[in-house]
């Protein structure tokens, strides 16, 4: 079971207006201010950008503003492009859904009943190489492709191939080496010959090394941005490894939808849903309205990008910073976009001794909830961390009281006990 982070957007009839992009642009520059969030923004209609903005600084330590033109990693949403161009290969014939993984890697556990169906809607049941803790510790060491290969071959199957569903970045990174294999071409040439210039895209890529106009990545600490150091990006390849602008992926996105990259079958299928899970992308329904779309985290970047293929709108967020959660500010920008209630948020944190922070460190368990939570005091904030995800910043209410906005999660702290309240539920955890 894993925490819940939800997207809730409410989509009415879109009639984009320039005070509304106004007050976007104030909220946009409140969280700025608060120093919980740094990034950009873009929002297209019809294939046309009709606001674009960046907040905050690419280089904290030169004072380097960011601007429309500043490069961010998407994480994620790099899935989105070897999906794109898995289904290009399924289009020339090279390949086809029912292919399986042994044709290419038939030493990996069920290569023989995994698909590239399988892969492509994380229905192989391949273990999830980003939640192997020694293999996390060396993510700023280059890896070969064999190595991980070998790597991936390691693990027991987590699921019988094609009985469910469960996110893991193994599978893109095998489909982007079967990528590699069917067109003897490395994937970012795939990428760049079948994407980016087609689309004249200016500023995506998938990059090994930092080019000009890249963003570094900041966590939040005392309410000081400090530096997270790069990973390297042969573990992300064809998973996580593209950076690119705001503005570059709602070009995408409207290209993805209207044939200009695959064709309206293949979209087809890359849309179908099981088990909340489409083939590169994931469903996104608002009352009558739905949106495709995908997320994306990679070191201290985030990324949010969605398509609205009716109203030909696109929304995309990159951030660079770990502060407030992209999602609450998605939720923000729409609510004003399409007048919907909405108050700012009150981002005031409130400082505690660290003593007290301290005595609340430990393991908790709950006769109600499958997960254990570790709670550690780090530079004057508390950090959680429930059984097998990764640790998260609480935010300071009070002296007992902390939230983790992104997941509507609030921990109240009494003596060697915590009560955990998320999304209407509220369980009791003792500390061992």
């Amino acid at each position: 079971m894993k925490l819940k982070f939800l997207l809730l957007l409410l989509i009415p009839t879109l009639c984009l207006a320039q005070d509304k992009f106004s007050k976007i642009d104030s909220l946009l520059s409140y969280y700025e201010r608060s120093n919980e969030w740094m990034g950009s923004v873009a929002i297209s209609q019809d294939g046309k950008i009709a606001f674009e903005k960046a907040y905050g600084f690419a280089d904290v330590d030169k004072k380097i503003r960011a601007d429309k033109n500043t490069v961010y990693k998407i994480g994620s949403i790099t899935k989105t492009f070897t999906a794109a161009i898995t289904f290009q290969l399924i289009e020339e014939g090279k390949l086809d859904l029912n292919t399986k993984l042994s044709k290419f890697y038939p030493q990996i556990p069920n290569a023989d009943k995994i698909s590239v169906a399988h892969l492509l809607g994380h229905r192989s049941g391949l273990f999830n190489y980003t939640n192997d803790s020694v293999i996390v510790s060396k993510f700023k060491e280059p890896i070969t492709q064999k190595q991980m290969v070998d790597q991936i071959t390691s693990y027991q199957s987590v699921f019988e191939p094609g009985t469910r569903s469960e996110y893991s970045n193994s599978n893109y990174y095998l489909l982007g080496l079967i990528i590699e294999n069917l067109t003897k071409k490395s994937y970012a040439k795939n990428l760049d010959d079948r994407i980016i210039k087609k689309l004249k895209l200016k500023r995506t890529a998938y990059r090994e090394k930092p080019t000009t106009n890249q963003a570094f990545s900041y966590n939040n600490f005392g309410g000081k941005w400090s530096k997270e150091e790069p990973w390297n990006d042969s573990f992300a390849f064809a998973a996580g490894a593209i950076s690119g602008t705001a503005s570059d992926l709602t070009i995408f996105m409207k290209a993805l939808f209207d044939g200009q990259i695959i064709n309206q079958e293949s979209l087809a299928e890359m849309k179908k849903v099981e088990d909340g899970y489409g083939r590169g992308i994931f469903a996104i329904p608002f009352y009558d309205k739905k949106a495709y779309g995908h997320t994306g985290g990679i070191e201290q970047f985030a990324s949010m990008l969605s398509y609205f293929p009716n109203e030909k709108i696109s929304l995309s967020m990159l951030s660079n910073a770990k502060g407030e959660n992209n999602n609450d500010i998605a939720i923000g920008i729409l609510s004003l976009m399409f007048d919907k209630p909405f108050e700012f948020p009150t981002l005031e944190k409130v400082a505690v001794d660290t003593k007290i922070l301290k005595s609340y460190e430990g393991t908790y368990s709950s006769s109600t909830f499958p997960l254990k939570l570790t709670i550690v005091e780090s530079n004057g904030q508390l950090t959680a961390q429930a059984s097998g995800q990764p640790s998260f910043t609480l935010t300071t209410t009070s002296e007992t009281e902390f939230l983790f906005r992104q997941a509507n999660l609030k921990l109240v702290f009494s003596k060697d006990k915590i009560t955990m309240s998320q999304f209407g539920n509220s369980y009791e955890f003792t500390r061992e």
